[in-house]
């Protein structure tokens, strides 16, 4: 499980880090202020959960079903929130129609991080 984790955090830091420098370079010219502001909020929290899964494979030794249940909840969390977030602020360019359809999958994404959160810190109090 540790390698797993470990080749999941660096996917998503692989692609935080291009999504990053793409919205400040090439998507500030095409898409407005707070779309562009939408966007660097998808890259932070994508940032933000990508260390938290790093962190979460120093603990993945213990095969903590907590452990695994906060890895899914940091990995789906950062495709439905930040995911989402990317897909609102490139409607415009896009063309997409069905955006709007996926605005309840940000605050989802986001209920995923919070229990994510909470599973690590059980799993930190379950630790020896």
């Amino acid at each position: 499980m540790n390698k797993r984790i470990i080749l999941t955090a660096s996917f998503f830091g692989f692609v935080a880090v291009l999504l990053g420098a793409f919205g400040a370079h090439a998507l500030k010219a095409l898409v407005d202020g707070s779309s562009l502001e939408i966007w660097q909020k998808g890259v932070n929290y994508q940032f933000y959960h990508t260390f938290a899964l790093l962190y979460l494979s120093t603990f993945a030794r213990y095969r903590n079903k907590l452990i695994n249940i906060a890895y899914f909840c940091f990995t789906f969390g950062i495709i439905l929130f930040s995911g989402s977030l990317y897909l609102l602020a490139t409607r415009n360019i896009l063309h997409l129609d069905f955006v709007n359809l996926i605005g309840p999958l940000t605050p989802i994404g986001g209920l995923l991080f919070v229990l994510g959160w909470i599973m690590l810190f059980f799993a930190a109090i379950k630790d020896k």
